[in-house]
């Protein structure tokens, strides 16, 4: 295996990929900067002092020739439904630990059915390093150590009310898919989403089930077999989730997708200064056993973008170190469940 003692952006000229820059060079070190773009990477990566080069991911020879040069790509470019499988295929041909910060339930459940030969290569595949799914990988994780024999999982999650272009886009992506959730092992689509209530530390509010990463990662991070992932509603959400199928599918539509990612575009790159420095995030985990045995925990981290950096490189720089399992892996897996208390602003408390 190479050991260069680098590490790669890949997106490092969205709103996401510039945070993660600006992290990296916080704790000291020297990621290269990639993308399509060598105007705008060279707008980010100078001021830095860091080095940049771009290519399509497209292009396997390229890609291929820039991952000669690291140990490990931190992928941050989505739509990862589109963009994981070329860098995920470079990756294996080159011998490059893959990270990326995708939510996308079936991106995970493609990477997880590649374990196989990301082993033979002698890499680690690890998506979703950033907010989806740390936090909630790890609340995860620490129920199931509470509670061994759990049978069913339901993780609720403050509504996201400041995101950036990349994520807002990944959710237009996921609507045609509705509201999916685990049952007795199997991912399954549910028609009409029922509403429920959590208290996130200041009363109940209202929340719907949504297609969130763990319904893949958990099951692979803690063996449960029936997992529900919810979001506080916002008025967005409920109309997505409410949609029904044959409005879902239109909105699935290339003409639409193209329509609705354009007026994205035209909104502001991501959350304010303010917003950044301030925000929190709050996730309210359950577990609970055949015998009606429960376990209740809530995790409060920094806001989703500054968490999805720091995650980002932090893991990216444990990678470099050699904290490593080969095959497809979750964080919780390989870093353990209390991984995110080592964030600045990260609590966990115990409701019961």
């Amino acid at each position: 295996m190479k050991h260069t003692g680098r590490f790669l952006i890949y997106g490092a000229t969205g709103f996401t990929g510039k945070l993660t820059a600006r992290t990296a060079k916080e704790i000291g070190l020297k990621p290269i900067l990639a993308g399509r773009n060598i105007a705008k990477l060279a707008a980010v990566a100078e001021p830095l002092g860091f080095q940049c080069c771009a290519f399509e991911l497209s292009d396997p020879h390229a890609i291929d020739a820039a991952l000669g040069e690291v140990d490990v790509v931190l992928h941050i470019a989505g739509p990862f439904s589109a963009t994981s499988k070329p860098m995920t295929d470079a990756c294996l041909r080159t011998g490059t630990h893959y990270l990326d910060i995708t939510g996308e339930i079936d991106v995970f459940e493609r990477l997880a059915a590649r374990d196989a030969e990301a082993k033979r290569a002698g890499i680690m595949l690890m998506p979703g390093v950033g907010f989806d799914v740390v936090p909630s990988d790890c609340l995860a994780a620490h129920l199931k150590r509470r509670l061994p024999n759990a049978i069913d999982l339901k993780i609720d999650i403050g509504g996201l009310n400041a995101v950036s272009h990349g994520t807002m886009k990944s959710m237009i992506e996921s609507i045609p898919n509705g509201a999916r959730v685990r049952r007795d092992g199997r991912i399954i689509t549910v028609s009409r989403p029922r509403q429920t209530t959590c208290d996130f530390g200041e009363g109940p509010v209202p929340t719907l089930v949504l297609p969130w990463g763990d319904v893949s990662t958990a099951y692979y991070s803690t063996s449960i077999k029936n997992i529900e992932v919810r979001m506080a509603v916002t008025p967005p959400l409920r109309i997505a989730m409410s949609l029904p199928r044959f409005a879902r599918m239109m909105v699935g539509m290339p003409l639409v997708q193209s329509f609705l990612k354009a007026q994205i575009a035209r909104m502001p790159e991501g959350p304010s200064d303010e917003v950044l420095r301030t925000g929190r995030r709050v996730l309210v985990g359950v577990v609970t056993d055949i015998n009606g045995e429960s376990a209740c925990a809530r995790v409060t981290t920094s806001q989703g973008n500054v968490l999805t950096a720091q995650a980002g490189v932090e893991i990216a720089r444990r990678v470099i170190a050699g904290e490593v399992k080969v095959g497809f892996q979750t964080p919780s897996l390989v870093y353990g469940p209390d991984f995110i208390l080592q964030f600045e602003g990260a609590t966990r408390e115990e409701l019961n």
